[in-house]
């Protein structure tokens, strides 16, 4: 063995490795560094080589030296250390004892943590931008004073700290996601995941293996180190399903299922994992309705309906939209670098629309404003009106051309058409103008209007 050994150049084996390594004496003289320190450290061997690390010291080339502390207590030592060229390096040195234990040799490992700190840096920088955007995503208000959302802020408040299942309904736009953060950030839960998943977003056939997870190979296409799903994602958390309305019919009964046992198998897996989350769903379907129809089922939509939240669409909480617009107006201002203005007609004008796409179409509305204005531009009513295409009104009232009867038919002719082309079918246009959808059937009728239902 002994003489394999001494055939070994350990010298050659030593410039070959990439950590720096560093030998003294027992009296802390440098006798060997090899290629790797000086490329780690900057110093060439000339600079080191049968000086004593003491007087290295003196003269700055090194600052927290390990080796003076193993020669003194004869054990083990790691730290961290600084070159006088600036490059911090991780030590790790260890004495080498004779039979006697006598320090015969001190051997200090150098390890480069450039690239270590240049990571650390780029995974704090990486963290902090995702808790930037996770804060975009959550930071939304409910903003209102109106008695039609004031229940609303109660309710929420009321549920937030309740660990129950809460399902939120309301017309496209409304601002269902923003009660889900309100719920969210006002529970006992906050700090923890949150993750968000549009059920109508993901390919049915994909769905389930977004949301429960895959084993390696379990389908074609599968990642070959498999996935966790979004239910193990939000594990402490909380995990909002929305527009759950749109789930498959076979995918449903596994949700319940899971949400009962509070455990997941992954699609293509027999273990099954447990977890802990609080369940939002969220919908612009009427579910009972889907119910009823066989298309949602009813034990499922029992267990998610255990404490509901219908947000009322914007056209019926008026008296917000000047304090959502100038919520909006704020914020797009500070975003583009500008200082919009609008004046008090515009807030009348947008009081007068319907706001089909509800709040989600007054905050677009708000930013294109912004957007293709000047920096200290006023926005004035008919600006307003010709981005929502809204005509100025004009009713001739003079009895020499139009009979009260005409006016009456002429004006109801154009609101049913707006609420036609708005809402896309007589039973919303209905909904929204407070009458029967037989009396806008019939109206339409009269009036000639053509209708597609």
């Amino acid at each position: 063995m002994e003489k394999y050994v001494e055939s070994v150049d350990y010298k050659k084996i030593c410039d070959e490795l990439y950590d720096g390594i560093y030998i003294a004496d027992e009296k802390g003289k440098t006798l060997y560094v090899n290629k790797s320190y000086s490329r780690i450290t900057g110093l060439s061997p000339e600079l080191v080589l049968g000086k004593y690390v003491s007087d290295l010291m003196k003269e700055g080339l090194y600052k927290n030296a390990i080796t003076p502390d193993i020669i003194r207590t004869k054990k083990p030592i790691n730290a961290m250390a600084e070159i006088r060229t600036g490059v911090k390096v991780l030590l790790s040195g260890s004495p080498i004892l004779d039979h006697d234990g006598n320090i015969k040799k001190v051997v200090v490992i150098n390890r480069d943590m450039s690239d270590l700190l240049d990571m650390q840096k780029k995974l704090v920088a990486s963290q902090n931008e995702i808790e930037h955007l996770r804060n975009l995503q959550i930071t939304n208000k409910l903003i209102g004073k109106s008695h039609q959302i004031q229940p609303i802020i109660q309710m929420v408040h009321q549920v937030a700290n309740l660990d129950v299942t809460v399902l939120i309904t309301g017309e496209t736009g409304v601002g269902k996601e923003v009660i889900g953060n309100e719920i969210y950030m006002n529970s006992n839960r906050h700090g923890k995941p949150f993750i968000k998943v549009n059920c109508a977003a993901i390919p049915a056939n994909l769905l389930e293996a977004e949301l429960f997870g895959y084993e390696a190979g379990s389908f074609t296409g599968a990642s070959s180190k498999g996935k966790i799903g979004m239910f193990e994602l939000a594990d402490k958390g909380t995990l909002l399903l929305d527009e759950i309305g749109e789930m498959p019919l076979e995918l449903q009964s596994k949700l319940l299922r899971i949400i009962q046992e509070k455990e997941v198998t992954r699609v293509g897996g027999t273990k099954s994992i447990k977890f802990d989350v609080r369940i939002l769903t969220a919908t612009n379907c009427d579910l009972y309705e889907l119910v009823k129809k066989g298309k949602f089922r009813e034990d499922l939509y029992y267990r998610l309906n255990v404490f509901p939240i219908h947000i009322p669409p914007l056209r019926d909480r008026f008296s917000d939209i000047e304090l959502l617009t100038k919520h909006y107006l704020d914020i797009y201002n500070t975003k583009y670098g500008k200082q919009v203005l609008f004046d008090r007609e515009v807030y009348e004008v947008f009081k007068t629309y319907t706001w089909p796409g509800n709040i989600r179409e007054l905050q677009n509305v708000v930013e294109r404003l912004v957007i293709t204005s000047e920096k200290h531009k006023t926005i004035n009513a008919e600006l307003s009106r010709n981005i929502l295409n809204i005509e100025p009104e004009s009713i001739e009232t003079s009895t020499g051309e139009l009979s009260l009867k005409e006016t009456v038919e002429k004006v109801e002719k154009k609101i049913i058409e707006k609420a036609l082309k708005d809402y896309g079918s007589t039973r919303k246009a209905a909904a929204v103008l407070k009458i029967s959808q037989s009396s806008v059937v019939k109206k339409a009728k009269k009036l000639g209007i053509q209708i597609s239902d």
